[in-house]
């Protein structure tokens, strides 16, 4: 019997280590991990780098008040900044916490209370974060939502012109909707998006908690569309596994979170800075995000050509190592499926399977999660007719 709040439906499967692309259980079987703890341990389980950097870390010091100066956290913030359009950082611990500071920093830059963002979009659970997810079921039997919060459907920009306004703050959004069903937005929907922001003098966020630290083959996702958002949100894979989360902003925001304005006891936590530093030492190299995308193509290519005419599967679709197997049904018996082969996949929401496998994985590795997910949706397919 469990002491634990049943938050979360678990699969049977009990984790006992970790290694690179590998996960095993308590009973000795072994899996190759196309989750990779749902986007967060972009290098892997127990990346080299980061075990070292944490270590080293761990002898020296383990938290410090933010009243004090943490020099890595300089370190992190210079590297995410040279790699995006923001000049200065904010840390936290969690992807949730990065998004309710965007808000925060947007109404309080601008003076303004709406925030728009979209239909089956995802931003978290606290009650700022869950008011700007686009998703009534996340809502539910929480009661009043926080005011101020429009959502408008994903790719229509008629609608996004239609709900800014004066009163607007900010348009929030993300560029791949992951929890949101593997949505990519249209290219030309995404630079007009921004350059009504500006006519309009509205902030321009994007949640690049799941597409960001180097996950579609760039440092963050939105740069494939040649945009530079007011702020940048990230977390999940900055910390290889090890809690932490990040708000980017442009100079002109940053007088606007001034002594005793927004806090965070553990944000900047010097061991997550030092796991942080490792990953983006690694991640933020030209070479490893061309590999990132070239294994990104390599997959969609055998993928679209092993299963894309299967009678179960409605399209295959994604940029880099962030892909979704839509289907015309409920996908949650092929994610067990393959479970039991030995495949870690997941779901976002009833009818995508979501891969997200570190951006370490081999082609070998590719080749044979193809190969099982092929078996499995063909199995399935026969099962249908």
């Amino acid at each position: 019997m469990t002491t634990l709040f049943p938050t979360y439906k678990r699969f049977d499967l009990s984790v006992k280590r970790t290694s690179g692309m590998t996960v095993e259980d308590t009973n000795g079987k072994t899996y190759i991990d196309f989750g990779a703890g749902i986007g967060v341990c972009g290098l892997g389980h127990r990346h080299p780098d980061v075990q070292e950097a944490l270590e080293n870390q761990l002898n020296q010091y383990w938290h410090v008040s933010n009243l004090y100066h943490n020099p890595i956290q300089e370190s992190v913030a210079n590297k995410l900044t040279r790699h995006s359009s923001g000049d200065q950082v904010f840390f936290c611990n969690s992807g949730t916490e990065a998004n309710e500071s965007a808000i925060k920093l947007a109404r309080k830059a601008t003076g303004n209370h709406k925030i728009i963002s979209f239909e089956k979009s995802f931003h978290g659970r606290t009650y700022g974060a869950m008011a700007a997810t686009g998703q009534e079921k996340i809502h539910t039997g929480f009661g009043p939502m926080p005011e101020g919060f429009h959502y408008v459907p994903f790719n229509d920009i008629d609608a996004v012109k239609e709900a800014v306004d004066h009163e607007t703050a900010a348009v929030m959004m993300e560029v791949i909707q992951g929890e949101g069903g593997l949505n990519v937005a249209d290219g030309e929907f995404v630079k007009e998006v921004e350059r009504i922001c500006r006519e309009h003098n509205v902030l321009l966020i994007i949640d690049e908690v799941q597409t960001g630290i180097g996950r579609t083959g760039k440092a963050f996702a939105h740069q494939h569309y040649g945009i530079s958002p007011d702020i940048i949100t990230s977390a999940k894979a900055l910390g290889n596994g090890i809690p932490v989360g990040a708000m980017i902003a442009g100079q002109s925001l940053k007088n606007v979170f001034g002594p005793g304005s927004h806090a965070a006891t553990f944000g900047g936590n010097p061991l997550a800075m030092a796991a942080a530093n490792a990953v983006l030492n690694h991640v933020f190299q030209d070479e490893f995000l061309q590999t990132v995308a070239e294994k990104g193509t390599y997959f969609l290519n055998q993928l679209a050509e092993s299963i894309g005419k299967l009678p179960v599967v409605s399209s295959v679709r994604g940029k880099g190592l962030m892909i979704g197997i839509e289907c015309h049904q409920d996908v949650s018996g092929m994610v067990g499926s393959l479970m039991e082969e030995g495949l870690l996949v997941l779901s976002a929401g009833p009818n995508v399977i979501r891969l997200l496998p570190p951006l370490i994985v081999s082609y070998k590795e590719i080749d044979t999660a193809v190969h099982m997910i092929e078996q499995v949706l063909s199995s399935e397919a026969v099962n249908q007719s």
